[in-house]
């Protein structure tokens, strides 16, 4: 199988293919593809393409809705760069707390010989606050935003974690110190320093704008490592303007947060170290092998995580829409045929399912087939 890298791939993931796959940048008719930060929204998808995975959590440069409708699955490795992102918001709360840039700035710009008496002298323009004692709200509750709150415990800090969509794994993760907060105006009323950790949709976008801000305690800070647009740039220039939030800092400049006063812009360091890097690229791919010769779906964005352990030979494999009959109509035509299915699964997502199907023997392509039509996006025999 042809693996097509987008970007640069630690090589920490590829030498997991170890030779049975052809791992190229410029690979035709690739089985899957592995990517990082480049856009694949023009990339016109070839019909060999069965699964992209991208190393990293976030999955906005990649055309999700018509992967799904071409039976392409969409893999992303979540937790991997936890870690890296949750130093940097430690770094986050000590930078914003404390006018570290500014007086290392300061003192770098001193000239003369009492350079020490003048630290002395004007080391006060810089002093700043300590976070212990202080409330971290922490809006969202994944990978990232649990260690971010059990880090920021263990630094003395209040938490206040909000996430109405937390997920089991990572409700066991959290410190049973961390306080549930029931909505996010708690978050906003309660908290000296707000640090976001949540994905970028509909229901996300710009949800810390002007509205929000006016609910939360004067001079609060903001930080954002997550997606620039979960923060409404010209509600958080005007807000820091007036003093009412004391700073922000976000991971993602642009013409607009680079000038704004009180604004700390780290250039997109969240994700940004080696061991990061190496995780990433290494759970890519093993999603994509785990998927390209078993069939198994796990930490998929646009269809339903599906595994089921190898008890025959041959597997069949169909992406479908979630609708009535198709799974009859599935087991119908194998039985048929006179196959005996040994093992099935199927779970579904939204609008989209995913069904294997363990036989204990082979199928014949007039079968597969038989299988296409109404409902039914793409059918995958594995051996």
């Amino acid at each position: 199988m042809n693996i097509l890298t987008v970007n640069k791939i630690s090589h920490v993931g590829t030498d997991e293919f170890d030779g049975k796959y052809t791992v190229s940048d410029s690979c035709e008719n690739p089985d899957a593809i592995m990517v990082r930060s480049a856009s694949l929204h023009e990339m016109e998808m070839p019909e060999s393409l069965l699964a992209i995975a991208r190393a990293g959590a976030g999955v906005n440069n990649i055309p999700i809705e018509k992967c799904a409708e071409q039976g392409i699955v969409v893999f992303n490795t979540p937790g991997a760069n936890a870690n890296a992102v949750k130093e940097l918001a430690i770094a986050a709360l000590l930078l914003a707390s404390r006018d570290i840039i500014g007086g290392v700035s300061w003192a770098s710009a001193l000239e003369g010989d009492d350079i020490a008496a003048q630290v002395e002298k004007g080391k006060k323009a810089f002093a700043g606050h300590e976070i212990a004692g202080k409330t971290l709200g922490v809006v969202g509750l994944g990978a990232i935003g649990v260690k971010v709150a059990n880090a920021a415990h263990s630094l003395e800090m209040n938490v206040l974690g909000y996430d109405p969509y937390i997920s089991l794994k990572s409700a066991w993760n959290l410190s049973r110190s961390i306080e549930n907060a029931a909505t996010l105006d708690e978050i906003y009323e309660n908290s000296d320093i707000i640090c976001i950790h949540a994905p970028l949709n509909d229901e996300t976008r710009h949800f810390v704008n002007a509205q929000s801000i006016a609910k939360m305690k004067d001079g609060v800070i903001i930080i954002n490592l997550s997606r620039a647009d979960l923060v409404n740039d010209a509600d958080i220039a005007a807000a820091l303007e007036t003093g009412k939030v004391g700073k922000y800092i976000t991971d993602f400049p642009n013409a607009e947060t680079v000038k704004m006063k009180n604004c700390i812009c780290i250039p997109h360091l969240g994700a940004s170290t080696a061991e990061s890097e190496d995780n990433c690229a290494y759970m890519a791919a093993h999603e994509l092998i785990d998927y390209l010769e078993n069939g198994n779906i796990v930490n998929s964005v646009n269809l339903p995580s599906v595994e089921l352990p190898r008890t025959t030979v041959v597997r069949i494999c169909v992406i479908h829409k979630n609708q009535p009959a198709i799974l009859s109509k599935l087991s119908s035509l194998i039985s048929n045929q006179g196959i005996n299915i040994s093992n099935m699964i199927n779970r579904s997502r939204g609008d989209y399912a995913y069904t294997i199907i363990d036989c204990d023997k082979n199928i014949s392509d007039e079968t597969i087939e038989m299988i296409k039509g109404d409902g039914i996006i793409r059918t995958r025999v594995i051996k």
